[in-house]
């Protein structure tokens, strides 16, 4: 705009043009206007504001080009203008009106119409109005994408806090099944030992000091326990035995410590199993000896072992008072209510299923059952030996 004008000035002082002085003045009037507009805060402020200023404008370079064919070179910046500050069709009208005004008086200085005369100015327009609008519609897109990239970061940033938040109570969850297990089910049975001794006491010290041994032997083992899990290891009853080995070993100490007789039964062709689904069958028979144990008042129990042709089954039963398993409470490890629960979590990482059947005094039936291919299948929970 400035080039323009100082060249539309320069040329009138030859005196080419009616009235030089005229078009000198006309051209710092359109200067002045033109630099006024980003000086002052209004227009930069207000969409309306700038709206003036550019008729102010528009209306100086119309005196500029009655008195000059030479201010029709200032049309094409008008039209950037224009389409810049106006609305998408109120631009297009006005560059086409602009385009009209300098074709028109240009044809009026030259004293004839010709489509040489047209073509400068159209062309112009038309290459504003492509210019601009290309430019408007890349803006748009790039807007829209970066849109669209801060709300797929803010969605990764959200599922990564998801994730987080999963893995952190899938892995306390483990932790609680873990802690039941072992070391909850472990001082129960101290407890119980230490109370027996104490009631043996002081008339039967050899009594008393067989079941401090037993208390001390479990105690040694629950030491263990704790350390393969906090080392993320195979259960210490699993080490350098079968399957069933450990299982027969857990109903033999049960018996020896306490006044239930459990016995164990392995039923079909033991084959290999994966190293999580023997934990979680471990396990369960763990919980479910213990709540014999401990809340049963049973005098028999049994626990088959059965590899069958499309899984492997694990049974436990009593004798004992039972109770009614639609009447359980809600899980809570504070009360001691959480092995039910963690062994129906076990079962339903690995794909198995998990029967429960008991009714007051009838006694109480569980039965645990894996597929051949869970070892093989995607668990939704973290393999019991990982960390």
């Amino acid at each position: 705009m400035a080039g323009l004008l100082a060249l539309a000035a320069v040329r009138a002082v030859p005196g080419d043009v009616a009235h030089p002085g005229a078009v000198i003045g006309a051209c710092a009037a359109v200067a002045g206007v033109y630099a006024a507009g980003p000086l002052t805060p209004a227009v930069s402020a207000s969409r309306r504001a700038a709206r003036w200023w550019l008729a102010a404008l528009g209306a100086g370079w119309l005196v500029l080009l009655a008195l000059t064919p030479d201010g029709v070179w200032l049309a094409f910046p008008l039209y950037f203008l224009q389409l810049h500050l106006l609305s998408r069709r109120g631009g297009l009208l006005a560059v086409v009106a602009t385009a009209l005004a300098a074709i028109t008086a240009f044809a009026a200085h030259r004293g004839v119409f010709s489509p040489a005369v047209a073509i400068g100015p159209a062309l112009g327009a038309a290459v504003a109005v492509a210019v601009v609008w290309g430019y408007q519609a890349l803006y748009r897109e790039s807007e829209r994408r970066r849109r669209l990239i801060e709300e797929l970061t803010a969605a990764r940033a959200d599922l990564a806090a998801a994730q987080h938040t999963a893995g952190v109570l899938a892995e306390r969850e483990r932790l609680a099944r873990e802690i039941h297990d072992t070391l909850a089910q472990g001082l129960s049975s101290i407890q119980l030992l230490l109370r027996a001794a104490e009631r043996a006491l002081p008339d039967r010290p050899a009594a008393a000091a067989s079941h401090v041994v037993r208390a001390r032997e479990t105690a040694v083992g629950n030491l263990a326990e704790a350390r393969r899990f906090v080392a993320a290891l195979t259960p210490p009853a699993l080490e350098g035995t079968t399957l069933a080995g450990a299982l027969e070993r857990l109903c033999a100490t049960t018996s020896a410590q306490h006044p239930v007789a459990v016995r164990f039964r392995l039923a079909g062709t033991p084959r290999a199993l994966s190293t999580a689904v023997e934990v979680a069958l471990l396990r369960i028979a763990q919980s479910a000896v213990s709540n014999t144990v401990r809340h049963a008042r049973a005098t028999t129990g049994e626990v088959t072992l059965s590899h069958l042709d499309d899984g492997v089954r694990l049974d436990v039963v009593d004798d004992g008072a039972g109770f009614d398993p639609g009447g359980l409470p809600a899980p809570d490890p504070a009360a001691g209510g959480f092995g039910i629960a963690a062994m129906r979590a076990r079962t339903r990482a690995l794909h198995g299923t998990l029967v429960l059947e008991s009714s007051p005094g009838g006694g109480t039936a569980l039965s645990a059952r894996f597929p051949l291919d869970a070892a093989r299948r995607r668990s939704d929970a973290p393999d019991e030996n990982e960390v």
